[in-house]
C-alpha cells in the first residue's frame, strides 16, 4: 500500500554458487567481508560479501554460496558489485537482482499498522535487528530487556 510506505533507495545483490572458498580466507567455510566505500573510488556506501558453504547445510557438497550486495548509487548497479565479485572469483551460477528499499511513512501508533523497513545491503543483520527492536518498542511502549542471563530459568523471570 503506497499510503503506508515510501521508496528510499535501491539495493543490488548477486547470489553466486561457487565450488571454492574465497581466496585469502585460509579455506574458511564461511566469511563476512565489508569493503569500505573509501577503498572503492567514487563510492559512498560499503560493499558486503558474505559466503556460507556446504558445512552449514545450505549447499550441496563442495559448494559455497556467496552474496555480494550494496546500496545502488549509479545507473549501472550490477557493475557496482565488481569489487566484491572479484573477491568471489569464478562462479558456477549467478543470480542478480535490484530491489527497491522501502520504509514506513509513519511509526504505526496511530493505526496499529507496524511496518518494518526493507532488508538493506548489509550482510550482518545489525540494521534488521535494530528495526525489529524499534518495532517492539513502538508496539509495546517499552524497550526489550536484552539483559537475560544464559543461566536464567523460567522461574527467574
Amino acid at each position: 500500500d503506497s499510503s503506508k510506505c515510501r521508496v528510499v533507495g535501491k539495493v543490488v545483490r548477486s547470489i553466486c554458487i561457487v565450488d571454492h572458498p574465497l581466496a585469502g580466507t585460509d579455506n574458511a567455510e564461511s566469511v563476512q567481508i565489508i569493503i569500505p566505500a573509501k577503498q572503492v573510488k567514487g563510492r559512498h556506501n560499503d560493499i558486503y560479501v558474505c559466503m556460507v558453504s556446504f558445512a552449514h547445510a545450505v549447499a550441496s557438497k563442495n559448494r559455497y554460496i556467496a552474496i555480494v550486495s550494496t546500496t545502488v548509487e549509479t545507473a549501472n548497479p550490477i557493475e557496482e558489485l565488481a569489487p566484491g565479485l572479484n573477491l568471489v572469483g569464478a562462479t558456477l551460477e549467478r543470480f542478480d537482482e535490484v530491489s527497491d528499499l522501502y520504509e514506513p511513512i509513519s511509526d504505526g501508533k496511530s493505526d496499529n499498522c507496524f511496518i518494518s523497513k526493507s532488508y538493506d545491503a548489509t550482510s550482518h543483520f545489525e540494521t534488521c535487528a535494530n528495526d525489529v527492536l524499534s518495532m517492539y518498542t513502538r508496539i509495546t511502549g517499552t524497550e526489550l530487556d536484552m539483559n537475560i542471563s544464559a543461566d536464567m530459568t523460567d522461574d527467574d523471570m
